[in-house]
C-alpha cells in the first residue's frame, strides 16, 4: 500500500502546483490511505453461488422516520450479511447522496460490528482514481467552452453555414441546444454497463434514424450531440466499479430508481456477487396504510407573494422557538427564497444554503459585466457610468476627486450626451476630464478590433483589472470574487493538452462574443455562501431533504404552478427518444417527485405553503398535495390548517393635518415659461420644482427622442438663418447650406446618423416645404432678424417690492422684421392641429403672456438687431404685459392680444406670433 500511494505522488506531483490538482491529489491520497487501515473489497472472484438480488422495504412508521430509520438500515443490512455468511468489512453499501454518509456510519457504529464500506457512487468511484481529462475536441461537461466547440464542430457542415449566415441568433441557439443534448447523452452513457455502452450508441442511432417528418434541423442537431458524445473514448470513473467484486453490493434506494445503482447491481447478480436492495421508496397514495402520520402535517393558504414570504419565515421561526431544529427550507421558487431569507437573516440566524445561486448574480460578476459592457464598441455613457460606480473603479475615482463622477454625470444628462464618442472631455471640470481619460485608458486593453483567441481577450481582460487593481480586490471579495476569477481562468490554467487548453488557444471571438462567453460562463457557476454560526436553517431542494435527520421542513410554493411542474429536458431530445434509449421522461420525473414528496412524511413536522392566487386567478394546490390530502382521508385523518403564530398588533387611527408649504429663503431669483405654467396648473409642482428645486435625473437614452429632435432642429435653424445674414459661403444655396447645418449640429450634439435615421428622413420632407414657406414670406417682405434671443425682465418691480427683484427670463426662438412690426417664431415639432387647439383662447395660453412680457420693453443687455442688418429702424416698444401676472392691464385689440393667433405654415415645424405697431 505504501507503494501505492508513492506511486500516486510520483504520478501527480508535478502537476500538483494547480489548485484544482492539489486538491485531487489530497482526495486520492487521503482515500488510499483509508484503503491502508481498512481492508479494500475483494478483488478476487466471489465463489460460483447464485445468490439472487433481495429486497427490503422500510414503510412509514415511527421506527422509520428520517432521523430512526438508519438504525434499522444498519441493523437489516447487517443481520442480511450475517444470515448470509458474508464478511461486512469486505461489502460496499451505496447510499444516494453524500449528506446520508455521516448518519448511517454513525447507525453502523452502534452496532460494534465490522462495518462495511459505505459510500455513494460518485465519491467510491473518485476514490478509486480521477476522472480521464477531456482532450481537444471531447466533452468537457463547461457548457461555455463546449458551445465554442461545437462551433468548430459545425464549421464543415454546410447546413450549419447556411443557418450561421441566415439567421446568427437562430446558429446561436442552435449551438446551445447542441451541446445541452450532447450532455445529456454523455451523462445517460456513463452511467450504464461498460459492456453494455456500445448498444446504447447504436440504439440511440436507430431510433434517430427512425425518427420523420418535420425537424430536419432538430434531427440534424441531435445527430452531432449522439456522435460527439458516442465518439469520445474515454471511459467514465464509475467505470471502475464494475470491475469491483466485493463480498456484497447493498444499495439504499430513496427516490425512485438510480440508473447507475440498477446496471451496477444487474452486474454484479449477473456475476454471482450477493446484492441487496434497501428500498425506502413511500408510495403516496398508500402512504398511511400502516398507520397514523408519523409527524406533524398542516398547510397554510396566503393571500399573496409578500404574505407567502412572512408565513414561511413566521413557521420557520416557529419551529425553532419549539426546538425543531434545523429547519430545511425548500428552495422550490428562488425569488421567493430571497425574500424569505431577507426575512430571517434580521433574525441573526445560522443559515446555510446548499442550492445556492448563479454566479452571473453576485456582485462581482456584475461588477465585472459592467465593465466589459463599458468596453464595448457601442456601449452608451449610462454603461460607462454603470461602471464607474463599480469598486473596480474605485482606483479611477480616486485620481478624478470625491466629486468628479457625479459631475461627470450631471454634465453628461445635462448635455444629452448619450455616446461615449460624443464626450467632450474639454468641456467637463477638471476633476471629471480626468476621471474620463483614465477611464479611457483603462478600457484600451478590452477594445481589440477583431476576431482574437479566447486566450488573447482572458489575458486582455486580467491586464485591465490588473492595471486598475481590481484583481486583487476581487479576490478579497468573499461574496463570489475568487470563484469569478477561477470561472473565467483568471487565476487559473488549463492543463496542458486538455480539452481547455485547446479551446482557449483556438476559439477566434469578436469582442461581442467573448462579452456573450463570459456570460454564459457566469451563468453556468454557482456560489454557496458560507456558514456563519452555528446551523439553523438549511436551504435545499427537494430530494436533498430525504432522509436526513432534520426537525422540521417548511415548504413554501405547494401550489400547482410551482410544485408539480417537471423541469423539462433538453429541447432536442423529445419524450418518445428519450423513452426508447432509457432516459428521464416526463412521466418518469413525475414519479420521482412524488417519491421525494412523500418523503417528507418521514420528518417530525412539514408545514406546507401556498398562495391561493395569482394576481387575479385562482391558484389551485399542488396535485400533489391533493394525493396527500386522499391519503390522508382514506387512513381517517384530515391535512390540518397552519396556525399562523404572528401577533395582531393595532395600530389606532390618528389624524394627520396636511403639511403646511414653507419657503422661506427659498423664493427663486427668476422664472421662466415653463415655471409659471407649472404654477397655474398646479400650484404644488410650482412648489416642489421651483422653491424646492426638486429634479427628476434625465435618462442618457440610446435611441434619439422628439425632444433630441426639437433641439437638433432649434440649432439647425438657428444656423441656417444666421449664416444666410452674414452671407458666409454666398455659392451655397438655401437647400445646401441647410443640409450642411443639419449635419454640422448632428455632429456638435453627438447624435449616430443610425439612430437618427427616422427624423433624418422626416428632415428630409420637411426642407422643401420649409424653404417655399420662406420664400413666400420673404416675398412679402419678412425677413430674419435674430434668433435665440434670451430676454430678462423685472415687471413686478413697480407694483409689489417684495418682488422686485424677481426677474421673468426666457429664450424667443426667433425674430423676424415684417415691415409693419415684428413676428415672434417659435418652432414647435408637434403636430399643427394640437398647436392649434392649445392656443385656441389665447388668454389661457401661459407662453403667448410670457412672451408679451419679454418684448414689451426693452432692456440693457438686449443685443439688438442681427449686426448683419442694415435696418436700424426706431422700432415703438407696445407695454403690454400678462394678465394675472401684476402688471398694468395690457391694451387688447377685441378678445385678442396685440399678437395674432399662430399662423402654422404647411408642413413644416413653427408658429408665428406677429406684434403690431400701434
Amino acid at each position: 500500500m505504501d507503494f501505492a500511494i508513492v506511486a500516486m505522488r510520483g504520478t501527480f506531483g508535478p502537476a500538483a502546483r494547480d489548485p484544482a490538482t492539489a486538491a485531487t491529489v489530497s482526495l486520492v491520497t487521503a482515500h488510499v490511505t483509508a484503503l491502508s487501515i481498512t481492508p479494500p473489497p475483494s478483488m478476487t472472484s466471489p465463489p460460483p453461488v447464485d445468490f439472487p438480488l433481495s429486497s427490503v422495504d422500510f414503510p412509514l412508521s415511527p421506527a422509520h422516520t428520517s432521523a430512526a430509520i438508519w438504525d434499522g438500515v444498519a441493523r437489516r443490512a447487517a443481520d442480511w450479511l450475517e444470515a448470509q455468511g458474508l464478511s461486512a468489512r469486505d461489502a460496499v453499501l451505496l447510499l444516494p447522496f453524500a449528506q446520508h454518509l455521516k448518519p448511517a456510519r454513525v447507525a453502523w457504529m452502534k452496532l460494534s460490528r465490522w462495518q462495511p464500506r459505505i459510500e455513494t457512487t460518485r465519491s467510491l468511484a473518485s476514490a478509486l482514481g480521477p476522472s480521464p481529462l477531456p482532450h481537444a475536441q471531447q466533452i468537457t461537461e463547461d457548457a461555455a467552452i463546449d458551445a465554442l466547440a461545437a462551433r468548430t464542430l459545425l464549421g464543415g457542415q454546410t447546413w450549419a453555414e447556411a443557418l450561421r449566415q441566415e439567421d446568427p441568433r437562430a446558429y446561436d441557439a442552435a449551438v446551445q441546444r447542441l451541446v445541452e443534448a450532447a450532455h445529456a447523452l454523455a451523462r445517460a452513457a456513463a452511467l450504464r454497463d461498460p459492456a453494455h455502452r456500445g448498444d446504447f450508441w447504436e440504439q440511440g442511432r436507430q431510433a434517430l434514424a427512425q425518427q420523420g417528418g418535420v425537424g430536419h434541423l432538430e434531427r440534424a442537431l441531435l445527430a452531432v450531440a449522439l456522435e460527439w458524445a458516442a465518439a469520445d473514448p474515454r471511459a467514465p470513473a464509475t467505470d471502475a466499479l464494475f470491475a469491483l467484486r466485493p463480498s456484497a453490493w447493498l444499495h439504499l434506494q430513496c427516490g425512485g430508481p438510480d440508473p447507475l445503482a440498477e446496471a451496477l447491481l444487474a452486474s454484479a447478480e449477473a456475476a454471482g456477487i450477493p446484492c441487496l436492495r434497501l428500498n425506502a421508496d413511500l408510495p403516496l397514495d398508500a402512504a398511511f396504510d400502516g398507520g397514523a402520520p408519523v409527524g406533524r402535517i398542516e398547510q397554510a393558504v396566503c393571500d399573496d407573494f409578500e404574505d407567502l414570504a412572512q408565513c414561511s419565515a413566521a413557521s420557520v421561526l416557529d419551529h425553532l422557538q419549539a426546538g425543531r431544529a434545523p429547519v430545511a427550507l425548500i428552495a422550490q421558487d428562488r425569488v421567493l427564497l430571497r425574500r424569505v431569507r431577507a426575512l430571517l437573516e434580521r433574525q441573526g440566524l445560522g443559515i446555510q444554503d446548499e442550492t445556492g445561486w448563479t454566479l452571473a448574480t453576485t456582485a462581482p460578476a456584475a461588477q465585472l459585466m459592467a465593465m466589459l459592457r463599458a468596453a464595448r464598441r457601442d456601449a452608451t455613457v449610462d454603461d460607462w457610468l454603470a461602471w464607474l460606480k463599480t469598486p473596480l473603479a474605485a482606483s479611477l475615482r480616486e485620481k478624478g476627486g470625491s466629486a468628479s463622477l457625479s459631475a461627470l454625470e450631471a454634465h453628461c444628462r445635462r448635455r444629452g450626451w448619450s455616446a461615449p464618442q460624443a464626450v467632450r472631455a474639454d468641456r467637463l471640470p477638471p476633476g471629471s476630464e480626468r476621471l474620463w481619460e483614465a477611464a479611457r485608458e483603462a478600457l484600451l486593453p478590452l477594445q481589440l478590433r477583431g476576431a482574437q483567441p479566447l486566450e488573447a481577450w482572458i489575458a486582455a481582460l486580467g491586464q485591465a483589472l490588473q492595471q486598475l487593481g481590481a484583481d486583487e480586490q476581487l479576490k478579497r471579495q468573499p461574496a463570489g470574487g475568487p470563484q469569478v476569477l477561477e470561472a473565467l481562468w483568471l487565476s487559473k490554467t488549463p492543463w496542458p493538452g486538455s480539452g481547455h487548453e485547446a479551446v482557449l488557444r483556438g476559439a477566434q471571438l469578436t469582442a461581442s462574443e467573448f462579452v456573450d462567453w463570459v456570460s454564459q460562463t457566469l451563468e453556468a457557476g454557482d456560489y454557496k455562501p458560507p456558514l456563519e454560526g452555528g446551523l439553523q436553517i438549511m436551504i435545499t431542494p427537494l430530494a436533498r431533504t430525504m432522509l436526513r435527520p432534520f426537525g422540521a421542513i417548511v415548504l413554501p410554493g405547494a401550489d400547482a404552478a410551482t410544485l408539480g411542474p417537471v423541469p423539462p429536458g433538453p429541447v432536442l431530445i423529445g419524450d418518445t427518444f428519450a423513452r426508447e434509449l432509457g432516459l428521464p421522461t416526463v412521466d418518469s420525473k413525475r414519479q420521482a417527485l412524488a417519491w421525494q414528496f412523500a418523503q417528507l412524511l418521514r420528518a417530525p413536522a412539514v408545514t406546507l405553503l401556498r398562495r391561493g392566487h395569482l394576481g387575479s386567478e385562482p391558484l389551485a394546490a399542488s396535485p400533489l398535495v391533493d394525493r396527500l390530502d386522499l391519503a390522508l382521508q382514506a387512513a381517517g385523518h384530515v391535512l390540518p390548517h397552519w396556525h399562523d403564530p404572528r401577533l395582531d398588533a393595532a395600530v389606532p387611527a390618528a389624524h394627520v393635518d396636511r403639511a403646511a408649504a414653507h419657503a422661506e429663503g427659498r423664493l427663486p431669483s427668476a422664472l421662466s415659461a415653463s415655471a409659471v405654467e407649472s404654477l397655474r396648473q398646479c400650484p404644488y409642482q410650482f412648489f416642489a420644482r421651483v422653491l424646492l428645486g426638486l429634479r427628476e435625473a434625465g435618462e442618457l437614452e440610446v435611441q434619439a427622442d422628439k425632444r433630441d429632435y426639437g433641439t437638433w432642429l432649434h440649432a439647425v435653424l438657428h444656423q441656417f438663418h444666421t449664416e444666410r445674414v452674414e452671407r458666409r459661403d454666398p455659392e451655397l444655396d438655401d437647400d445646401a447650406r441647410l443640409q450642411r447645418a443639419s449635419q454640422d449640429q448632428m455632429r456638435e450634439l453627438g447624435l449616430a446618423p443610425a439612430e437618427f435615421l427616422p427624423y433624418s428622413a422626416s428632415f428630409a420632407r420637411f426642407v422643401p416645404a420649409y424653404l417655399g414657406w420662406l420664400a413666400e414670406r420673404e416675398a412679402e417682405g419678412q425677413r430674419f432678424e435674430r434668433g435665440e434671443v434670451d430676454r430678462r425682465v423685472h415687471p413686478w418691480a413697480q407694483i409689489e417690492p417684495a418682488l422686485a427683484e424677481l426677474a421673468l427670463l426666457g429664450r424667443i426662438d426667433r425674430i423676424d422684421d415684417a415691415g409693419d412690426g415684428q413676428l415672434l417664431v417659435d418652432y414647435k415639432t408637434g403636430s399643427v392641429k394640437g398647436l392649434k387647439d392649445k392656443v385656441a383662447n389665447p388668454l389661457e395660453d401661459t407662453q403667448l403672456a410670457v412672451y408679451a412680457v419679454l418684448m414689451g420693453s426693452r432692456q440693457s443687455h438686449d443685443p439688438g438687431p442681427h449686426p448683419a442688418l442694415s435696418r436700424k429702424r426706431e422700432r415703438e416698444r407696445a407695454g403690454v404685459k400678462a394678465s394675472g401676472l401684476g402688471s398694468p392691464p395690457a391694451r387688447c385689440v377685441g378678445n385678442t392680444w396685440p399678437w395674432t393667433t399662430p399662423r402654422a405654415s404647411p408642413r413644416s415645424s413653427m408658429n408665428t406670433w406677429k406684434r403690431r405697431r400701434p
